[in-house]
């Protein structure tokens, strides 16, 4: 017989899987209601019918609700129904309009065609009718006319809703903040109707909103900036720029109260504009991502919101929405602050580095520092100025291009962004400048405005712009501004040599962004858009580190610099010229020369202290190609090409290091803090020491013959020597190195990681960030290498007393990680009691990884009373097959002894007790089901295992003497509840009718009357092995379990295999007959 079909629904698009939501059922439900009450009547007396019913509060709003669902889904219908609806209504409709707002809220996009074109229907009429607060039913619906989004049905809304506010022009003129949205709206709408086909439309929304503009800018000015920023992008268009004319020359003319542009700037837009912007399911992923998701995890929400609303090219411009949503909107708590997820500067960062349009990209930057331009402290809030400082702050070390982009904008945006506003769009930027500094966003703008990574010319700008903010921390004002003035006066005093240390690491000026002249040609434009932009955070990321390698293998440091420099700073005379030689002489050997006699003076102590730093930048500056190049071979590594590798002048230092160490001689110190101070400068010193120990190590060994393990000693001496030089930590100073080795070349890494482990065995075994920087590196064949290693003793990653916390921390890296991090494990051949402790907290659906992995280790395992302790301690869930997987493969070739076990295991959990021997063997019992698992997991796991016997020869397991025993005792001993719960499982305890013993006495019978009952009752259910029972279940009465006053604790123990042997019949639970 064929199951009845579900009916579709009336009001949405569904596919088979969706099932209705309460909202849906009630609306169908209000409907059928409806029909009962009207069906077969003639109209009037339907009519009495409705009026005599709605009497009653619950039938007023189902009646209502029923002839909101015909005017939706009948338009046939629809005129009738909504008489009627407001022939009967008791509340000016408001139980209607409460759940149409609830509809178009969180269920819009799933509304089907017929019912949209109702729903706007239905919205017209309310109007014509003024019921009252309709007005927010089109602030709701206004929402859904997306940004970005040019598809037939998102047109349809945008067009039909126009069409309305036009026809009920005088109507909407009572309600101010609708005017203002509705500004607001179709002036972001008009930027994407730019296509050919769209004109028609485009034109309708122009002629609407300025004429709502110029006739209501009273209402419009309570939308604050905002507006002066949808204007600009719309400046072009002839109807605007005439527009504009009135409020740059003649603001009176549209308001008494307006008094100009500066009126607008410098009020705050409310969120509620900003909100309006974004639909409301795009909404709850924005805030989904900034509240749930875990830095780190964000990826993948991250990649579905791109496909789902950005992967358009017209939908680029909804990325300004965005931004302006999470700056003045998503204003984080404290608590969420200092917790671990996403912040708010990520995913503005993650917007930016996904952008693929240059005009879209330089919006995005204008409303990422709308706020800043015209910040008051006593009226604008913090957290909409935090995030941008926080973008350039944190995109420093990974994606420096978009920090300098945003930097340049910054200075750019002060004397462009509307020149006669120019000092007030200065003190603007300053204020939150100085309010970040206050807050304590970031404790000194220094890093950031004076980072080596940003190139010359930006720095100078930035310089020139905000002095005030450039000044190292503890220093003095007045004597560096004057320093700074020399700096920028080209005739008398070269830039300063530790701000010039580098071409820096992303140099080589791309053509500076430069404002289009087309647009500087209108007066009217209070900014000028960067038309014709190619900032580097523009194309992929992996692009620009590719051209930031190019970039900084070109690097050339121009020679009048360092002579300047060691004219001005340098003594003696012989460093001077040995600094003049390394820096001239193209011949690497010469160079080499220079290098030794320049560390050999510094090993001599002949160079003061205070000279060390200037020392260290002009060697940094001088050596900044051999630095940045690829030092790395990256085809052949054999001893020849990697001993090449390291013979310029760089690794001169690292061997004269290498060999004071070695010598245990004190001056390695001197050597070590130049190589500390380098290393502040160009950061890459630190892993090319590493790099230049493992190659150099090599050779020893071969050259000396020494042991290994003594030249790891001078090895790590070295590294330590220089770590104790920067002032860190060992393990702090080996992460950070190897995390910039990562950035930079992962093959590098990966020769690198062995000797790591070997060397500094000590910090780095059960690093957790460390290993994580392994396992996201590595390839399968890197992998490989490194079992290889480990496997034949060479080399140790893990270990026991870290284990645990690895173990815990891997749960929330990749798949491709985790699995990765299992192949170590299983190189060590670590037992599987190291994986236990974990294994109760492992969820089947998150930790699969893990899962899977220690299935395989239990594979080679037997079955033990403590792994069977820890298995059935996890919660038995419907789908995890975890227990039952391991119990099932046990089985295989331990079956007797798995089921002594279980038996054993659940018997403790339910021991036989006895008021006689309560006394003698209540210690051994408590010690016995002390601890996981509980009674209840244990029968849990037993009756999942159960479910999952395909054969009847799959369940002798359960017929075992002892699982029949612990069976009995389990069900005697349960409650109610469980033993209903359990009831297929106990009906697998099977009693022998020829041995039963003789009846019990009545106190006893009328206490297991209902166990005996609950069992057999459930017999019958059984789909395998039912056969034996039924039979027997005909010839004997229903079972009775007898719990003896008498039973012995030794039934307590596991079951002895000889034991059973010996038995003649299966007793009854609890019989000393024994």
């Amino acid at each position: 017989m064929e199951q009845p079909k579900t009916p579709a629904s009336r009001l949405f698009n569904t596919t088979c899987i969706e099932n209705k939501d309460d909202l849906e059922e009630k609306l169908e439900r209000c409907h059928s209601t409806l029909q009962n009450l009207i069906t077969g009547l003639s109209e009037k007396e339907a009519h009495d019918t409705l009026n005599n019913a709605v009497c009653k509060d619950k039938t007023h709003e189902e009646v209502s609700l029923g002839l909101l669902v015909i005017i939706l889904t009948e338009p046939q219908n629809a005129a009738k129904s909504y008489r009627d609806l407001t022939l009967i209504t008791r509340d000016g409709l408001g139980i209607v309009l409460l759940h149409l707002n609830q509809l178009v809220l969180d269920k819009y996009l799933r509304l089907n065609d017929v019912t949209r074109s109702q729903l706007l229907w239905l919205l017209r009429e309310m109007i014509r009718t003024s019921v009252t607060n309709v007005d927010n039913l089109c602030l709701t619906l206004l929402r859904h006319a997306a940004g970005g989004d040019i598809s037939p049905k998102n047109l349809f809304l945008v067009d039909a809703l126009l069409d309305i506010f036009q026809e009920n022009r005088a109507w909407l003129d009572k309600f101010s903040f609708l005017v203002a949205s509705i500004v607001y709206t179709y002036l972001r709408l008009i930027e994407d109707h730019n296509a050919p086909h769209l004109a028609g439309l485009r034109q309708k929304e122009v002629t609407f909103t300025t004429s709502l503009i110029k006739e209501r800018m009273a209402d419009c000015l309570a939308i604050g900036r905002d507006l002066v920023r949808l204007l600009q992008n719309v400046a072009r268009i002839p109807e605007f720029e005439a527009l504009w004319k009135d409020i740059l020359l003649n603001p009176k003319s549209l308001c008494p109260n307006f008094n100009g542009v500066l009126q607008l700037l410098q009020t705050r837009t409310s969120r509620r504009f900003l909100q309006s912007r974004l639909t409301p399911e795009m909404e709850r992923k924005l805030v989904f991502l900034t509240s749930n998701v875990r830095f780190g995890n964000h990826k993948r929400y991250q990649d579905w919101f791109q496909r789902q609303y950005l992967a358009t090219p017209e939908s680029q411009s909804l990325r300004c929405d965005l931004i302006r949503f999470i700056v003045g909107v998503i204003h984080p708590t404290n608590e969420l602050l200092c917790s671990d997820i996403i912040p708010r500067w990520a995913v503005i960062g993650w917007l930016f580095t996904t952008c693929t349009s240059t005009v879209a990209a330089s919006n995005a930057k204008l409303a990422l520092f709308y706020d800043w331009l015209f910040f008051d402290p006593d009226k604008d809030n913090i957290m909409n100025i935090e995030p941008a400082i926080l973008v350039m702050h944190n995109s420093m070390r990974s994606h420096p291009p978009v920090t300098a982009t945003l930097l340049d904008f910054l200075c750019r945006i002060i004397p462009n962004f509307y020149p006669a506003l120019t000092e007030k769009v200065r003190n603007g930027i300053f204020s939150s400048l100085r309010q970040i500094l206050e807050k304590r966003v970031l404790p000194s703008l220094y890093p950031l405005f004076d980072s080596p990574k940003l190139d010359r010319e930006l720095r100078s700008k930035i310089r020139e712009t905000f002095k005030e903010f450039c000044l190292p921390p503890n220093t003095e004002m007045p004597g560096k501004m004057e320093e700074l003035n020399k700096e920028h006066n080209p005739g008398t005093v070269i830039e300063n040599i530790t701000n010039s240390t580098t071409e820096n690491n992303h140099v080589a000026q791309d053509p500076e962004p430069a404002f289009s002249d087309e647009e500087e040609e209108s007066p009217l434009r209070i900014v000028t858009k960067v038309e014709e932009e190619e900032d580097e955070e523009d194309v992929p990321l992996s692009a620009v580190k590719l051209k930031n390698d190019q970039k900084n293998a070109n690097c050339v440091v121009k020679k009048e610099d360092i002579t300047s420099h060691l004219r001005l700073i340098l003594e003696p005379e012989e460093l001077r010229t040995s600094i003049e030689t390394l820096h001239t002489e193209t011949d690497n050997e010469s160079r080499c020369q220079a290098m030794e006699r320049i560390v050999q003076m510094v090993v001599e102590d002949e160079i003061d202290a205070e000279t060390i730093p200037a020392l260290a930048s002009c060697i940094s500056t001088i050596l900044l190609p051999q630095i940045t190049a690829q030092i790395f071979p990256s085809d052949n590594l054999n001893e020849e090409v990697l001993a090449d590798s390291i013979s310029t002048p760089l690794f001169v230092m690292f061997r004269n290091q290498f060999q004071l160490c070695k010598e245990e001689d004190n001056r390695r110190k001197l050597l070590a803090r130049v190589l500390a101070e380098m290393q502040s400068i160009q950061s890459r010193i630190g892993y090319l020491l590493l790099y230049f120990l493992k190659v150099w190590g090599r050779e020893e060994e071969k050259r000396e013959g020494e042991p290994s393990n003594v030249l790891n000693d001078v090895k790590a001496s070295v590294y330590k020597d220089f770590c104790a030089q920067r002032e860190k930590k060992l393990d702090v100073c080996l992460v950070s190195d190897l995390k910039l080795c990562h950035e930079d070349n992962i093959f590098m890494l990966c020769y690198l990681v062995p000797d790591v482990y070997i060397g500094f065995q000590n910090v780095a075994v059960g690093n957790v960030q460390l290993l994580h920087l392994v396992v996201s590196t590595v390839d399968s064949c890197q992998l490989q290498d490194l079992v290889c290693q480990i496997m034949q003793g060479h080399l140790k990653m893990l270990k026991k007393e870290s284990f645990t916390t690895l173990l815990t921390a891997s749960l929330n890296w990749e798949t491709f990680e985790q699995y990765c991090f299992w192949q170590l494990i299983f190189a060590h051949d670590f037992p599987i009691d190291y994986v236990l402790p974990v294994l109760p907290k492992l969820q089947f659906r998150n930790h699969a990884e893990a899962l899977t992995s220690i299935l395989f280790m239990l594979k080679q395992e037997k079955p033990t009373l403590d792994l069977l302790r820890q298995l059935l301690a996890r919660q038995s869930v419907d789908g995890d097959m975890f227990v039952v997987a391991t119990l099932r493969y046990w089985c295989r070739d331990y079956e007797e002894k798995l089921g002594e076990l279980l038996a054993n295991l659940l018997s403790t959990r339910y021991p036989a007790t006895s008021p006689n021997k309560r006394k003698r063997s209540g210690a051994k019992q408590n010690q016995q089901s002390a601890g996981p698992p509980t009674g209840e997991q244990v029968l849990g796991h037993l009756d999942q295992l159960r479910q999952h016997c395909m054969s009847s020869a799959e369940l002798q397991l359960y017929h075992s003497e002892g699982m029949q025993r612990a069976l009995q005792q389990a069900q005697a001993a349960s409650s109610d509840s469980l033993r209903k719960s359990y009831g297929d499982l106990f009906a697998l305890a099977e009693v022998n009718e020829e041995n039963e013993p003789p009846p019990p006495s009545s106190s006893a019978r009328k206490h297991t009357a209902s166990s005996g009952g609950g069992a057999s009752g459930k017999g019958g259910h059984r789909k395998t092995g039912a056969n034996t029972r039924e039979r027997s279940n005909l010839k004997r009465p229903l079972p009775r379990y007898h719990i003896d006053s008498t039973s012995s604790s030794e039934e307590e123990e596991i079951v002895n295999p000889k034991q059973a042997k010996k038995r003649k019949k299966i007793n009854p639970v609890g019989s000393d007959s024994d």
